[in-house]
């Protein structure tokens, strides 16, 4: 499905405010990343006027719609490892206070190598655009979904039960 104009906006904004936080203009970087965020939730309730739960089911929408969009094993892989990046370097950059020292650098590289790890994944393995151009929801969902990723793959190891068994 192609993307509507609103969140082609949305992504557009998103985007340019993740460029931002590179420049070190933490304020207008995270205004252009909510204005892009809003957007794509409006285009999101737009396209799922059927959607009429809280905040909890919004939630679990989103979470299945993320595992939807990250089927294929190398892709996953890459963002169990390029998502921890891009966290890590986003609070870096929000942390830091100058461009060009050696925390930025560190920081920046972070969140670049993240980012080429998640475009390289979608791009050669799962070969669709990233869950955030759909859902909004999925800048969080990631995170989670990486988290429960790591510690089903620590438990497998271990020989520990499922949670869920």
């Amino acid at each position: 499905m192609a993307q509507s104009n609103l969140a082609k906006v949305g992504t557009g904004l998103a985007v340019l405010g993740m460029a931002t936080l590179c420049t070190g203009l933490r304020g207008p970087a995270l205004t252009l990343f909510g204005f892009g965020f809003r957007l794509l939730e409006r285009d999101w309730r737009a396209r799922h006027p059927e959607f009429h739960g809280g905040v909890r089911e919004r939630w679990e929408s989103a979470r299945r719609f993320y595992r939807s969009t990250h089927e294929n094993q190398t892709n996953r892989s890459l963002h169990v490892v390029g998502i921890p990046l891009i966290a890590a370097g986003a609070a870096g950059l929000l942390a830091g206070s100058a461009v060009a020292t050696p925390r930025w650098v560190a920081s920046f590289a972070s969140f670049a190598a993240g980012w080429g790890l998640n475009i390289a994944g979608h791009a050669l393995f799962e070969r669709r655009a990233p869950a955030f151009s759909d859902d909004p929801l999925s800048f969080v969902a990631g995170p989670v979904w990486d988290l429960q990723e790591l510690r089903e793959r620590f438990r497998r190891r271990s020989g520990a039960p499922s949670p869920h068994a």
